[in-house]
């Protein structure tokens, strides 16, 4: 790496959540859920080899994003970017940053709008819905109507003081759901499927869902800032830490749900199993308040964050709103934000239509900025030809993965939709 950065005096530094939890996907939930029909025509070894070769960018990204934030002193990851690459860059890091949000809200409201039929069906005994459920049933109905009797208080407020927790309680889902998957699994009195060979170059079909789900890139360099020990060592070994559970929880969940269910396995894998199984009630209900207390951070950072900078920079001499402006401002923002996404999440018919376009964005934050900011900073500094060489190559290289990620993504997108 360049000329270490000095560390911050210990203390210095306030981290309002345990870094492990924070630093994990805030897509965890729809993520999670959406692996098994992405590994579909997979060998079992393809299946867990595929996010396991893509393991080595995820944390070589978070590293270098770390490393980036120390020398820069940014707090944000759009302030990284411009302070290390130069403001075009910087630029379009917050238009992807906003898109990204944007998306990922969208998939949030997808899943709880699934999970929420779910729950209503399982109210009634089968076979009283002959006639289809009764209208205060319907998603249509039941996702605006918790939009605004809760998510819209809780996206509100200036600050979100319940963002600790929900980190913690998207970890226990999570684990919670890998643990039911497997155990119906293996309690079942025989399995639906069996693993089948294919070609090695099916993996790539899982790439942009593997970047949807390990993506915790764009808030890495805000926790990063929050933290007490602000060490580089430190930083890695909670990054490498975080994503070998995710690893772990994703490859379970994604392994077993497609031996459970085989080629008929829904989109979102709780949609796989029965409404009025308790347990699977329960998973639903973990992971509908995990999304819940989500959605409002991903408005904080989407509304507010990335569209203040967009029209602040501009602005630099600007007076800062008073209070009454800038509360209606707010309410504004969010009630568009919260709208947009609500009217997309009801009209798309699959979360992996979703998916598949979240992933070619996720590729920026993954991959193309890492690089960028790991190649300029090389430059920038004075080390040995040879280590600067490969530092300088590492990064290029992941400048052009990026890019074929997100061009593979877009295709499959644009022949999705043509299909």
């Amino acid at each position: 790496m360049p000329q270490k950065p000095k560390s911050k005096p210990k203390g210095s530094r306030r981290s309002v959540s345990p870094p492990f939890f924070s630093l994990r996907p805030p897509k965890r939930g729809p993520g999670g859920l959406s692996r098994c029909p992405q590994q579909r025509g997979q060998g079992a070894p393809r299946r867990l080899l595929s996010p396991q070769g893509s393991l080595v960018f995820l944390v070589s990204g978070l590293a270098v994003l770390g490393y980036a934030a120390a020398l820069s002193a940014q707090p944000t990851y759009q302030g990284v970017v411009r302070a290390v690459c130069g403001p075009a860059a910087g630029k379009l890091c917050e238009l992807c940053f906003l898109l990204n949000l944007f998306m990922i809200a969208v998939a949030l409201l997808r899943v709880v709008g699934d999970q929420l039929e779910k729950l209503c069906d399982s109210l009634y005994p089968a076979g009283t819905l002959s006639g289809g459920p009764p209208w205060y049933a319907d998603q249509r109905f039941t996702l605006p109507a918790l939009c605004i009797l809760v998510i819209f208080p809780l996206s509100v407020p200036r600050e979100i003081g319940f963002q600790k927790y929900s980190s913690i309680l998207g970890t226990l889902a999570a684990c919670y759901l890998t643990l039911v998957i497997v155990l119906k699994y293996h309690l079942q009195e025989g399995s639906l499927s069996s693993p089948r060979a294919s070609s090695w170059a099916s993996m790539f079909s899982v790439i942009p869902t593997i970047c949807f789900g390990f993506q915790c890139h764009e808030a890495c360099v805000a926790i990063y800032s929050s933290m007490r020990n602000q060490s580089f060592s430190h930083w890695v070994a909670v990054s490498v830490l975080s994503m070998l559970i995710c690893l772990l929880i994703y490859s379970l969940t994604g392994l077993y749900g497609y031996l459970t269910f085989g080629d008929a396995v829904a989109a979102d894998v709780l949609m796989s199993y029965p409404g009025n199984d308790p347990v699977i009630i329960v998973a639903r209900l973990l992971f509908g308040v995990s999304i819940v207390t989500i959605y409002p951070i991903v408005v904080l950072l989407g509304s507010r964050s990335v569209v203040r900078d967009l029209w602040a920079h501009p602005k630099r001499g600007a007076a800062p709103l008073a209070d009454g402006p800038e509360r209606r401002s707010r309410v504004v923002l969010t009630i568009s934000w919260m709208a947009a996404t609500l009217a997309i999440a009801l009209f798309v018919p699959d979360i992996g239509k979703v998916i598949e376009l979240i992933g070619g964005i996720s590729a920026f934050f993954i991959f193309i900025f890492p690089g960028l900011c790991l190649v300029c900073m090389t430059g920038s500094q004075s080390i040995g030809p040879r280590k600067k060489a490969a530092l300088v190559t590492w990064g290029i290289l992941s400048v052009l993965g990026g890019t074929f990620v997100c061009g593979q993504s877009a295709a499959l997108a644009v022949m999705g939709l043509l299909h």
